[in-house]
């Protein structure tokens, strides 16, 4: 049986950003598909609606928004976190994935998988500011909040 302690749809309201490269929308694509595929997302409230959660992720006056429904869409949770805390993990991010990608068209193997580690390191560090940031108000595992991390560097990228 499946927990009720995740998310079943992901919603990006990025209307009122720029448009996404075709490498951050295959990376929004594939974090929300590996996100739909296994999670872990509770509300630690004890009054809070029990999931599975419909989550919609948007920046709204200069903070990331995780708007939480239920199933039938009646309101779960809302709440709002500074991007501050972000801005320096999400801009390595972005300069170690152009790297990446950049090594990928033009360098061996071996450099590639130096440049990924650093890569992968620098995602780490940006979930664990995301679990951080979430404290209280959502509890997720090591995985959902590296997918979640990918979600709000694409919505940082037009931010």
């Amino acid at each position: 049986m499946t927990s009720p302690a995740r998310l079943t749809r992901i919603d990006i309201d990025d209307s009122a950003l720029a448009p996404p490269t075709p490498e951050i929308e295959q990376e929004r694509k594939v974090a929300i598909f590996d996100l739909l595929e296994d999670n872990s997302f509770a509300l630690p409230r004890d009054d809070a609606p029990d999931g599975p959660y419909h989550l919609t992720l948007s920046i709204k006056d200069r903070r990331l928004v995780f708007d939480l429904k239920q199933e039938n869409d009646t309101p779960a949770a809302e709440f709002h976190l500074s991007l501050g805390p972000f801005r320096q993990v999400v801009k390595d991010y972005f300069q170690i994935c152009e790297s990446y990608f950049e090594a990928v068209r033009t360098m061996p193997p071996s450099q590639i998988e130096t440049i990924d580690m650093a890569r992968r390191g620098i995602h780490n560090e940006g979930a664990r500011v995301l679990v951080e940031r979430l404290e209280g108000k959502a509890e997720v595992d090591t995985d959902t909040a590296r997918r979640l991390f990918t979600l709000v560097c694409v919505l940082h990228f037009g931010g």
